[in-house]
């Protein structure tokens, strides 16, 4: 059987992303993390493979940036 489960509580993909549990559902409401909404209570679940999805996503948006916003040193402070 497969250790990883394959929905995981926002609380579980908060502790994955080292974020708190409210920006993962501040990611989901605006669309940027799927998720399914289940139960009565309307409790959200994360698909593992949306949370590596998501994680790919994020990791092409920072290439992206880091091409886009070449990081340039400073000039060098010379110490007399």
């Amino acid at each position: 059987m497969n250790a990883t489960p394959r929905f995981l509580q926002l609380a579980d993909v908060a502790e994955v992303l080292n974020i708190s549990g409210a920006q993962v559902y501040a990611l989901v409401r605006r669309g940027e993390l799927r998720a399914i909404k289940i139960g009565g209570r309307g409790q959200w679940r994360v698909e593992a493979n949306e949370l590596e999805a998501y994680i790919e996503r994020a990791y092409a948006e920072a290439d992206e940036f880091v091409d886009s916003h070449p990081f340039v040193e400073g000039p060098a402070s010379s110490k007399d």
